[in-house]
């Protein structure tokens, strides 16, 4: 396999919240030339801060990291990560088109479909990312950051030459990321997965712990992920429901005190990201005739939707 080497020099993370500030301070550490760009903030000069990622055991660390709004940035030659919230991404697809040209764009974001903008602009080297690992804003400059696994990135578009050079790029001790060729079965594992968490933990108000402490949140969650099995396998990817919740649990129990971050942007007031979850898996399921299969995934996410429409007026 070819080692190309892509944006050795240039590693641009949109999205300045609490994955995208971990992973800019994972790979300052490890020497690789990181910026943090605001996708959402334009007119603002470029400026450095110190961010700090705490870790279990008290374990800290800092970087000095060069922040950016998208509006300063020229001809972007590197590798575009996007940790940014993915109900902005057609917005971005439109604006990135412009300064990307041939670099990779790999997608740091939850759910399903949220690559659809890019491929459908034409992008032409698109990976996806499906994160094992929990981070929480703790102030404006500080996170806490818990890794879980490895996360895999596949293709949506591209070669495994450019992937795995990617993967290269990405890659640090603290913050793992390894290839992936079978990535859809991993995406539509995780996306079960935020189902649960990004509908129950915000409805109940509560942290990550809660299916591992409580057998009746298990037991609805159990529910959904059934649900979401039917509509998996009519679109084609197979899966079992004691893998999903195993690797449920063992998320649980990792990011106990740690709220999901549905939870997290309803307690700040701002929009969440439930479309490409429980709601998607309802329109998917529409799609394929199955409506009537997700009855309790469909309530979770129209509550979920109105919980956050209260918050934020």
């Amino acid at each position: 396999m070819a080692n190309i080497k892509i944006g050795q020099k240039n590693i641009f993370i949109i999205g300045t919240g609490a994955i995208g500030t971990a992973l800019a301070v994972f790979l300052s550490l490890a020497g690789r030339p990181v910026r943090l760009v605001r996708g959402s903030v334009n007119g603002v000069g470029t400026l450095v801060r110190r961010f700090r990622v705490e870790m279990e055991g008290e374990a800290f660390c800092e970087a000095d990291v060069e922040v950016t709004a998208l509006d300063s940035l020229g001809d972007i030659d590197g590798i575009v990560v996007l940790a940014s919230k993915s109900f902005g991404n057609e917005n971005l697809a439109i604006t990135l088109r412009k300064k990307v040209h041939n670099s990779p764009v790999v997608l740091l974001q939850n759910g399903l479909g949220v690559e659809r903008s890019f491929l459908d602009h034409g992008y032409p080297h698109v990976y996806r990312c499906v994160l094992f690992v929990t981070s929480q804003q703790i102030g404006p400059s500080a996170v806490c950051f818990k890794p879980v696994a490895t996360s895999p990135i596949g293709i949506e578009r591209g070669d495994s030459a450019h992937l795995h050079a990617v993967v290269n790029q990405l890659d640090t001790p603290d913050f793992r990321f390894e290839s992936a060729h079978q990535i859809q079965s991993v995406i539509w594992k995780k996306a079960i997965i935020n189902c649960v968490f990004n509908s129950v933990c915000p409805l109940l108000d509560i942290d990550n712990g809660i299916f591992h402490r409580n057998s009746d949140a298990l037991a609805l969650a159990r529910r959904v992920i059934a649900e979401c099995l039917v509509v998996a396998e009519a679109n084609g990817v197979t899966l079992r429901l004691c893998d999903i919740e195993n690797s449920l649990l063992k998320i649980s129990r990792v990011s106990e005190g740690q709220a999901i971050s549905t939870l997290q942007d309803i307690r700040s007031r701002r929009r969440t990201e439930i479309d490409t979850l429980n709601p998607e898996i309802v329109r998917i399921a529409a799609q394929l005739e199955l409506q009537n299969a997700v009855p309790e995934t469909r309530l979770l996410g129209e509550l979920i939707r109105i919980k956050s429409e209260l918050a934020r007026h």
